[in-house]
């Protein structure tokens, strides 16, 4: 028998969830037409010739307002950028394509012209407060030997309401969709948050013999035990009531959006999450930041406004997703505990026996520690050990396992390696 969960308690459109989403937009509408105004101020300071002699006081002033115009928030997916990969020694055109869509998310493939023969790869990207081109960095490494597909999940604020709910089963289904578009033989990739989900969804497809199982699974630093080495952001989760978060973090989108009257948890305030855990590092950042630009830096000022025009782009998640999802993985840990149940059905990684299993974890992860996704090779008992691997990459924090020089020279040959030995 399917073991039930707790229901959410029900989203009310009266009180502070109104208000929060409405004052959070009365101030970014107060406050862009200064940024607007600062960043005009600050292209009619700048130089027309690199190097030109400027007063300090003058390039003080100019570099505020830079910082000033720049430290706002957006709410539109920034683009991918990738038009041409190297494949061997040639250079290959990209073309994004979307091969299957719903309301709430889209599968993006990486259409590489000429198409050489390679791996099928969904990469299966956070439903976080970030878009899917947080990932630009995880695909740039994946894409000259894999065939790569990503999903492109929407802004909540964006989806009318008549579109329905999301919740955490919705997401499942819509990896298991995906990787049924990708087809047989592919193989799948999460990245933090999905990993629960991803491990699910393939076990569901496990249970029904379905021909989309992947060849191989590899997830990343992801919450599949939250009980082991729990961070500041497990105890936070454990520590307060559903009806604590739903009470103070969600939000309703305004009538000026698609999204309309829907229940959120606002990208902003997931934004304003992650950076109180590391404010010092961010105020540095910028401070730096300035001092580049005054220092006529380019490289490092461009640098810093490539990490930021992305880390600032923020997504609102369905609150029926978020909250089902902080119950359900990091306050009840149903899916070490044997309790996940997706539309009834009850999940059981056990049930994988045909595709092979790569954890990755950070040493210095603060979000996911040592310990939590490794769990996964534990729960999966139907896999064969030799088909079982787990990396642990020393010297870097949770965004340095899918990013940065780190994970293209020593955590992707890992994720190749199994990709190879799994593919026919």
């Amino acid at each position: 028998m399917p073991v039930p969960r707790k229901q959410i308690p029900h989203c009310n459109t009266d009180g502070r969830d109104g208000m929060l989403y409405q004052l959070y937009q009365t101030q970014a509408d107060l406050l862009a037409p200064w940024r607007n105004a600062a960043a005009l101020m600050a292209g009619v300071l700048r130089p027309l010739e690199p190097g030109t002699a400027m007063p300090a006081a003058l390039r003080q002033w100019r570099a505020a307002l830079d910082v000033f115009a720049s430290v706002g928030l957006t709410h539109q997916r920034p683009p991918f950028g990738i038009g041409h990969v190297r494949v061997g020694n040639a250079e290959v055109a990209v073309t994004e394509e979307e091969v299957d869509e719903t309301p709430f998310g889209a599968l993006l493939h990486f259409r590489k012209d000429p198409a050489p023969r390679q791996p099928k790869v969904l990469l299966v990207a956070p439903m976080s407060g970030h878009f899917a081109t947080l990932l630009r960095g995880t695909v740039q490494v994946l894409l000259p030997e894999n065939d790569v597909y990503i999903t492109d999940w929407r802004n909540a604020r964006d989806v009318p309401i008549t579109d329905g709910k999301f919740g955490m089963d919705e997401y499942i289904d819509h990896i298991m969709r995906f990787m049924r578009a990708v087809g047989p033989g592919g193989h799948i990739m999460a990245v933090c948050q999905p990993a629960v989900a991803v491990l699910a969804a393939v076990a569901l497809l496990a249970q029904a013999g379905d021909a989309a199982q992947p060849r191989s699974m590899t997830l990343m630093a992801g919450p599949i035990d939250t009980r082991v080495n729990p961070t500041k952001v497990n105890l936070l989760a454990a520590g307060r009531s559903i009806a604590w978060f739903e009470e103070n973090l969600i939000g309703v989108v305004p009538w000026r959006y698609r999204g309309a009257w829907r229940h959120v948890y606002p990208g902003f305030v997931q934004l304003a999450a992650f950076m109180s855990m590391n404010l010092d590092r961010h105020v540095g950042a910028h401070l730096s930041h300035f001092r580049a630009l005054v220092g006529d830096d380019l490289r490092a000022a461009e640098a810093h406004r490539g990490f930021y025009d992305e880390y600032n782009a923020v997504m609102d998640l369905p609150a029926e997703f978020y909250l089902e999802t902080v119950q359900r993985v990091f306050q009840e840990h149903h899916l070490p505990l044997g309790r996940l149940a997706v539309h009834g059905t009850k999940v059981r990684p056990g049930a994988i026996r045909r595709t092979a299993l790569l954890t990755v974890e950070g040493e210095r992860d603060d979000i996911c520690a040592i310990g939590q996704t490794v769990a996964a090779l534990d729960l999966c008992t139907g896999i064969p050990p030799a088909m079982k691997r787990h990396h642990l990459q020393t010297g870097v924090g949770h965004y340095g396992v899918f990013s940065g020089r780190r994970w293209a020279r020593e955590v992707y040959p890992r994720v190749r390696e199994m990709i190879q030995a799994t593919s026919g």
